[in-house]
């Protein structure tokens, strides 16, 4: 063995993959032209030829210190350097040998004791180098999985990801549409439910303006009474001044003064009648004026119970109100608050006739359905009840009353939105309260609260 063969052996582990690290294609190929030259200079070394032999040496020598060089400095086979740390004292005890031999056999033979202990720690050296590089080996190998592992990994994730952008997507085209459809939905809903208020400002102008056909006929009847006795008067007037009577004719134009102040007086009272069915008719605006709470009150008690009156002859009840003489004027929406409180005695003469008709079927004749409305001033503003003695609330329902649609009323007699409406005008309209207190089958008591100064 010689150079030549280990330059041979050295050329061709360079030439292969270690661990997970490879070598260029180009380096590839000029370390295989390397083996060809050195296998080339180890034919020509062994030839016998002296001129020859000696200058294949010298190429073999140069070949390996090239290989050196080359492996050492350039940065594509850095990790090659351990392989030839571990061939490079073999290397340069081949050389020495191989040079000393040129020289001449005595200088050989005088050097053969150190040649020979240096090729056993070159050996020592080699088997240590190499067992070294087979760890780093081992290592990158482990390096190069776990970089696969990772590799794999992220793959799986960009995969995931890929996935789940595509359900996210697909979802947020499903959430949008639904969405679309829930305010397409929302918007019919609102449309759906003002139509349902309407109805129901409605069917409540239709029972007041029952009631205000029978109140308004009042005053008008003392209008035509008192207009027909001033006319008589006038002409009895006139008969005693054409007598020349004139204290009787002052006496008489005292009367017909009197008269006309009561006209005026039930023409006035006309008026407010007229005037609050148009408030009661019209959209409220939600401009708030003082107002009369004890007249209000008194107002829509009369006309609900003549409403009811109007359309069922058959309907009586009892009915009266307990108003507060130190009540002052209070700033409300009058249209708004007689729709709370027509509402309110409307659903009170509805349960305490229904009492009656059932206790009919039973046999008990005596009883009479009554409606109480109560004002009372506070500190903090005027508190209203309305009570009856119907049929009252069930205790499992008293805390759904004002929901939207909810009633208690069959079929046909109630679109659930009274005191829905009520709650919402007292509540939200005037930042009050509206409150229920009932025990089944003796009362019933709705407690609205509106505050002073709301604007």
């Amino acid at each position: 063995m010689n150079l030549g063969f280990i330059l041979l052996i050295l050329l061709y582990y360079l030439q292969r993959p270690m661990g997970p690290i490879e070598v260029s294609q180009e380096w590839k190929r000029i370390i295989k032209g390397g083996m060809i030259a050195a296998a080339i200079f180890w034919i020509l070394a062994n030839s016998g030829l002296p001129i020859i032999s000696q200058i294949a040496i010298l190429l073999n020598i140069g070949l390996g210190a090239l290989i050196v060089y080359l492996t050492i400095r350039n940065p594509e086979l850095q990790h090659r350097k351990g392989m030839v740390y571990a061939w490079l004292p073999i290397m340069a005890i081949f050389s020495i040998e191989s040079l000393a031999e040129m020289i001449s056999e005595s200088f050989l033979e005088s050097l053969d004791g150190y040649i020979g202990s240096a090729k056993f720690f070159a050996v020592i050296w080699a088997i240590v180098m190499w067992i070294n590089n087979t760890k780093q080996r081992k290592a990158l190998e482990k390096e190069k999985q776990k970089a696969l592992e990772k590799e794999k990994e992220y793959k799986i994730t960009e995969a995931l990801k890929t996935q789940l952008e595509k359900q996210v997507a697909e979802r947020t085209t499903e959430l949008t549409k639904q969405k679309n459809e829930l305010v397409k939905a929302l918007d019919e809903l609102k449309a759906a439910q003002e139509q349902l208020i309407h109805s129901e400002k409605m069917a409540s102008l239709g029972e007041l303006t029952a009631g205000i056909a029978h109140e308004i006929q009042n005053p008008l009847n003392f209008v035509n009474n008192f207009s027909d006795v001033s006319t008589e008067l006038i002409e009895e007037a006139k008969e005693e001044l054409a007598s020349g009577n004139q204290e009787e004719a002052v006496e008489i134009l005292s009367d017909l003064k009197t008269n006309l102040e009561k006209i005026m007086l039930h023409g006035k009272r006309a008026d407010s009648i007229v005037k609050g069915m148009l408030l009661h008719s019209r959209s409220s605006t939600g401009q708030k004026e003082p107002t009369d709470i004890n007249e209000l009150a008194d107002e829509y008690l009369r006309l609900s119970y003549h409403g009811l009156r109007a359309k069922d002859k058959s309907f009586n009840a009892d009915f009266k109100i307990e108003t507060d003489d130190n009540l002052e004027k209070i700033s409300v929406v009058p249209g708004d608050v007689g729709r709370v409180l027509l509402n309110l005695i409307n659903n009170g003469f509805y349960a305490a006739d229904e009492k009656k008709r059932e206790l009919n079927q039973k046999g008990v004749n005596d009883f009479l359905p009554s409606v109480i409305v109560k004002t009372h001033a506070t500190n903090s503003g005027v508190k209203i009840t309305v009570r009856d003695n119907g049929k009252g609330i069930p205790t499992s329902i008293q805390n759904k009353i004002f929901q939207p649609f909810f009633t208690t009323k069959p079929t046909g007699k109630g679109t659930g939105l009274g005191l829905s409406m009520s709650y919402d005008i007292i509540t939200k309209g005037h930042n009050g309260r509206l409150e229920v207190k009932s025990k089944p089958g003796e009362f019933t008591e709705f407690e609205i609260f509106i505050p002073k100064n709301e604007s």
